[in-house]
């Protein structure tokens, strides 16, 4: 079945739209001026950061808790060449340590220099992860500072405005003045409040990256004691039924 080209009508509605789209683009920079323009840019800037961020935990796989738990699993099972290979094809760093850390036991190597090796490893990729937080930190904390800067400007120049009016001032100029001054201060915290949002879970995500990392490899030194605890619960739990039951005649 043909498809049916777009007619010249649409094509000029299309192309209109597009230019009036354009036209108050630049008319809303030329409003807010250099200071609207730096926050647009500083919003630029914060949403790379974040893309960047959001694809290198997404090739560290850096919410996967579940191959390096089951890798544990096996290497207190005893099961230590079925765990190497489990951790073998992850890239996620919870992974990696626990291997570091058997390996550095199959040879040998005294507890207190494994987990020196496995700390360092652990820190350079908590350090890889965070960096670009700091950009987003300036961001969040100068981009409202900004648009009030911006604010007080256009403040400042209505009320000039008024005093140039004399007595003659027209109330829909200095409305008019007033919410462009205002508008700075919203494309402000139009751009901090995501961002701050968005580092917030970033941190808090990479900080939950480092406690799974430290658990495990404190687990691949100790030993699990919950179902020691859980048999001795079961077996404390038949006494006393034995105990409760009473002796028949």
């Amino acid at each position: 079945m043909n498809e049916t080209p777009p007619s010249l009508d649409d094509n000029a509605l299309a192309q209109d739209a597009s230019q009036g789209i354009a036209t108050q683009i630049i008319e809303f920079l030329q409003v807010g001026g250099p200071v609207v323009i730096i926050l647009i840019g500083m919003s630029v800037i914060a949403m790379t950061v974040v893309f960047v961020k959001l694809w290198a935990f997404a090739q560290i796989k850096i919410n996967d808790r579940r191959t390096g738990r089951q890798a544990l699993h096996l290497f207190r099972a005893g099961r230590v060449a079925e765990a190497l290979a489990l951790t073998a094809s992850a890239r996620n760093p919870v992974a990696q340590v626990l291997a570091r850390t058997i390996r550095g036991q199959q040879r040998g190597i005294p507890e207190p220099r494994i987990r020196e090796e496995v700390q360092r490893y652990g820190g350079d990729v908590l350090e890889s992860l965070r960096s670009g937080f700091r950009t987003l930190e300036v961001v969040a904390s100068l981009a409202p500072l900004l648009g009030l800067f911006g604010t007080v400007l256009g403040m400042i120049q209505a009320f000039q405005q008024m005093e140039a009016a004399g007595s003659q001032v027209n109330p829909a100029i200095l409305s008019g003045g007033i919410w462009q001054a205002l508008l700075t201060t919203a494309v402000g915290l139009a751009v901090a409040i995501p961002v701050v949002a968005i580092l917030n879970w970033l941190e808090r995500t990479v900080d939950g990256l480092a406690h799974e990392m430290d658990s495990v490899v404190t687990q691949a030194f100790t030993e699990d004691l919950s179902a020691d605890q859980q048999a001795r619960e079961t077996e404390g739990g038949g006494n006393a039924s034995l105990r409760t039951t009473p002796a028949r005649a």
